[in-house]
């Protein structure tokens, strides 16, 4: 088969002529590609921006009114299609670090919510404890003091502080799961 000219070729899909459009498939296909990778730099999304630029031409009839060079209109359309691409992706890419930095902040919120209620729960319920009770938890737990010292300060037995604390826990998770 002789090799036809962009304008014999571009009468011949105007006339929906499968060989002339198989034709101009071929003749621009790997060029095209080779342009659209050098922006994109993935191969795949390359040839999916071509291919998709060709069945378009041929399902949407986008030659029946092209009058000029077939070589710049196929060239132009592979560029504005390639910048879509790169402006879409990057948009999508915005949206998804949006996203996430929005779900970060609400579980932030939400924990810091949360976790304010149950000490406002502990607080109410701890005050509602026995004073040595009361006093023995916050030393140990609160204020991180060792089992020596808070019986010293106390004037109790270790066994005493034990028990208070154990008995003062036990008041307090027996309290919160019933959210006094």
């Amino acid at each position: 088969m002789e090799a036809k000219t962009d304008a014999q070729l571009l009468a011949g899909i105007n006339s929906r002529n499968i060989i002339a459009f198989d034709a101009l498939f071929h003749k621009y296909y790997k060029l095209l590609c080779g342009y659209a990778f050098l922006f994109l730099k993935d191969e795949e999304n390359a040839k999916d921006i071509v291919q998709n630029l060709f069945i378009e031409i041929w399902e949407k009839r986008r030659f029946e009114y092209l009058e000029g060079n077939v070589k710049s209109y196929l060239y132009k359309s592979v560029h504005n299609r390639c910048l879509n691409y790169l402006r879409n992706n990057e948009t999508k890419l915005r949206r998804e670090v949006d996203y996430e930095e929005h779900i970060r902040e609400t579980d932030y919120v939400a924990d810091h919510e949360l976790r304010e209620q149950v000490y406002k729960r502990l607080e109410t319920n701890l005050d509602r404890l026995p004073k040595q009770r009361r006093e023995a938890i916050s030393l140990v737990y609160l204020e991180d003091k060792k089992y020596q010292d808070v019986a010293n300060a106390m004037g109790i037995s270790i066994n005493s502080l034990k028990t208070h604390l154990k008995i003062g826990l036990k008041n307090l998770r027996d309290k919160i799961k019933k959210r006094e």
